[in-house]
């Protein structure tokens, strides 16, 4: 059964002045283990469509399955706790709080779904190793490089062993180097398990992808 599925999916938003179909009946189904990345220019609906993914906004139209479970019929605390269980969001700001060390970021959703401090920043620990930070816990956002912030923020994702990671713009920041390391990183992470739902306007996206698909006027192309 898909981790991820998505059937004739549409959202309008409406203005005083028009109402704009911002996704346009888009179909998707992805499984454990791959790597999707989503691109095209901007205000063609890939934000959009992946705050649907995750519950920050609802359909209009069609029906949206994580991990079995109906996002549409979630109400809003439902949505919040399927974000802290099952799906990890990952921002283009990295949006780490600058006030905790990078192992305390990690540890915030966990200790939010009531795992004690210490255990919650031991099980930080070992997801910033998973990521390539083993010595960097410690360290406070500002001492950290954009490559390693987004790393991070990562981490925090997959924290509580949620197994679908959506990341928006994710290399937005970062330099060719940098993005190319962060983008081999998810790879690895969905050759481990991990399903990742990645929308970039970066060429490198679509190097390590397993699926690439075009989002135009709402619509996403190369989809089955």
């Amino acid at each position: 059964m898909p981790l991820l599925e998505l059937r004739d999916v549409s959202k309008s938003y409406t203005s005083a002045a028009e109402e704009v179909r911002a996704v346009r009946g888009v179909s998707l189904a992805a499984t454990a283990g791959e790597f999707i990345c989503i691109h095209g220019p901007s205000g063609s609906g890939k934000s959009t469509l992946l705050n649907l993914i995750v519950g920050l906004d609802l359909a209009d139209e069609g029906e949206i399955q994580v991990d079995g479970v109906d996002v549409g019929r979630m109400d809003e605390a439902a949505r919040a706790n399927l974000r802290l269980r099952t799906v990890g969001v990952v921002f283009q700001d990295h949006a780490l709080v600058e006030e905790f060390t990078a192992a305390e970021n990690v540890a915030l959703p966990l200790e939010a779904s009531g795992t004690a401090t210490a255990d919650a920043l031991a099980q930080a620990d070992r997801l910033l190793t998973r990521v390539g930070l083993a010595d960097l816990g410690r360290r406070w956002p500002g001492q950290l490089s954009g490559g390693q912030r987004q790393r991070v923020g990562i981490a925090r994702a997959l924290a509580g062993g949620r197994r679908i990671l959506v990341a928006d713009e994710p290399t937005g920041s970062l330099d060719s180097k940098a993005s190319s390391d962060l983008f081999e990183l998810i790879s690895e992470l969905c050759s481990a398990g991990a399903l990742a739902v990645v929308s970039s306007h970066d060429p490198l996206c679509r190097r390590y992808a397993d699926a690439v698909y075009e989002m135009v006027d709402g619509s996403l192309r190369g989809a089955p």
